[in-house]
């Protein structure tokens, strides 16, 4: 079976995806991005081949504001129940009127294999959908039990003997409980679309139980909606549409069948699904960084994303260009500069990642404009902050200088060794003589000792701009003693005062904008 996608905003073909090849597809895409719309676009040119889901709808009675489908889950359930539930004191949820069908299937099921031994004809007890509901759900959640007492079906936690009703579950227990029966209503051959098929569920938990609940169904598709990068990354390769607008007025949309999954990591997929700036991958962890805090205020017109280590930053960075003509977003990437040397760091500044001329960013807070514009803003003499600032660095790197040498060499001897080592040695032999000649060639004493030359200049120049280039001290900015002297309590308040600054359109702002943009290369 091929299904048909919406129209496009550009007037090109819609895409067709071939449903015979893929037992699940994905629509995802923004808030706001009109993926909600697409997939009710979809469902209405499905006619009685699609079933929809939503959690939210059937524990909440929260009704979309479409007319129910003709295949819809309250319209294959048996009316006499429907009526007898709605004769209650309150509106029974979708999730009540679905339990109480499957037990008068169960029961049903029960009163004609009794009539057929009453008869003395052959019979045997099936299986029922409530047995698969009640497998599933006690594989979901281990130590629990579902019991059938009094026609009505009950819980309870381990060996406690007291049981309670399912009103009494958390909203995720409900929802597994909700997805597992309903799918056993669908039509045969259906496309079940599942609206935010995430929600109430722990992530640990989503990808195996809708592993385990298509299980149930593998005749039907399901199609998921979601904006959870991580959930359409787990959907093991299935198709993902991701819609990147809509016009609501020719009901058209702006989407793409996104490239294999296999090539996108979830942070690249969250990128892709939210960015409509262009995009700036950095190191941390989003929450707690420096990188995290400052480049989102220094870099406004982009959407920055902390992926953590500089490798996921490089290969994310590297994996979005090359989607470029896909996507149409701009895109670069921020590492600290460490220990690299030159050839390094021209090669990722060619792949579009900004190298800093500091060695990590907490040496960027230490640069000459910025210390400075945090003087002023702080009411203190720049020319006395900076210069106790830089008098202060100049005595720690003379001290760690040899250490700090010893760090480069082993740094450069280790990036030569990966790059020079000839994977084509045929035995243990040839590749032992080809390490020995390496260290002979490489010489890790001429390296030491050029790199101490080089320090013992800086620090006799006096020159602050290279020694914060190469002195990696994570240290620094405490032992500096800049907060203080800015008036600040200590660093973690100093930072928070650059963030603060730069969160105001003065001259000092400016100044730090500049002086960081100038440190990363990104202005002249």
């Amino acid at each position: 079976m091929e299904l048909t996608l919406p129209q496009r905003r550009d007037g090109s073909s819609p895409e067709t995806l071939n449903l015979s090849e893929a037992s699940s597809f994905i629509i995802i895409g923004a808030n706001g991005a009109g993926k909600t719309r697409f997939t009710r676009a979809l469902v209405d040119s499905l006619g009685t081949q699609a079933f929809k889901l939503s959690a939210l709808d059937a524990l909440y009675n929260r009704r979309s504001n479409s007319p129910d489908l003709p295949s819809s889950l309250r319209k294959r359930l048996s009316p006499s129940i429907v009526a007898q539930a709605e004769k209650g004191a309150s509106v029974p949820t979708l999730l009540e009127l679905l339990l109480a069908q499957l037990m008068h299937d169960e029961m049903v099921n029960l009163i004609g294999y009794k009539l057929a031994l009453a008869d003395g004809r052959k019979a045997e007890l099936r299986g029922t959908r409530l047995d698969k509901v009640i497998a599933l759900w006690q594989d979901v959640f281990p130590g629990n039990r579902v019991l059938i007492d009094s026609g009505k079906i009950l819980f309870a936690r381990g060996l406690d003997v007291n049981t309670y009703p399912a009103v009494r579950l958390s909203d995720g227990e409900r929802a597994v409980l909700y997805y597992a029966g309903a799918v056993l209503y669908a039509p045969k051959g259906a496309v079940i679309f599942v609206d935010s098929p995430e929600i109430f569920l722990h992530p640990t938990l989503t990808n195996s139980l809708w592993n385990r609940i298509e299980t149930l169904r593998s005749d039907c598709t399901f199609c998921y909606t979601t904006h959870d990068p991580e959930f359409a990354s787990s959907r093991n390769g299935a198709p993902a549409i991701w819609v990147r607008d809509c016009d609501p007025e020719s009901d058209a949309w702006d989407y793409d069948i996104l490239p294999p999954q296999s090539e996108i990591s979830p942070e690249l997929y969250m990128t892709l699904v939210g960015a409509r700036k262009p995009v700036m991958f950095i190191e941390g962890d989003g929450l707690h960084s420096i990188d995290a805090k400052l480049y989102p205020l220094i870099f406004p017109d982009y959407t920055v994303r902390s992926l953590g280590s500089c490798n996921k930053v490089i290969e994310s960075t590297r994996t979005f260009n090359d989607l470029a003509s896909f996507h149409k977003m701009d895109s670069c990437g921020i590492v600290d500069r460490d220990r690299r040397d030159d050839a390094e760091v021209a090669y990722l500044r060619r792949k579009r990642i900004m190298v800093p001329e500091v060695a990590e960013i907490e040496n960027m807070l230490l640069l000459e404009d910025i210390v400075r514009a945090m003087a002023r803003v702080t009411g203190h003499n720049p020319d006395r902050v900076f210069g106790k600032v830089r008098k202060t660095i100049l005595s720690l790197f003379r001290a760690d200088l040899r250490q700090q040498a010893l760090l480069h060499t082993r740094h450069r001897v280790k990036r030569t060794m990966e790059y020079r080592v000839d994977a084509k040695c045929s035995s243990i032999i040839t590749l032992q003589q080809h390490l020995s000649d390496l260290l002979v060639e490489i010489d890790p004493q001429a390296i030491y000792e050029g790199f101490c030359q080089d320090f013992h200049r800086y620090e006799q120049a006096g020159d602050y701009d290279a020694i914060l280039r190469v002195f990696n001290q994570k240290s620094m900015l405490t032992s500096s003693n800049v907060a203080q002297l800015c008036g600040f309590k200590n660093k973690d308040k100093y930072i928070e005062g650059i963030m603060s600054a730069l969160k105001h359109d003065t001259a000092d702002a400016r100044c730090i904008i500049t002086a960081v943009k100038k440190c990363l290369g990104a202005i002249d």
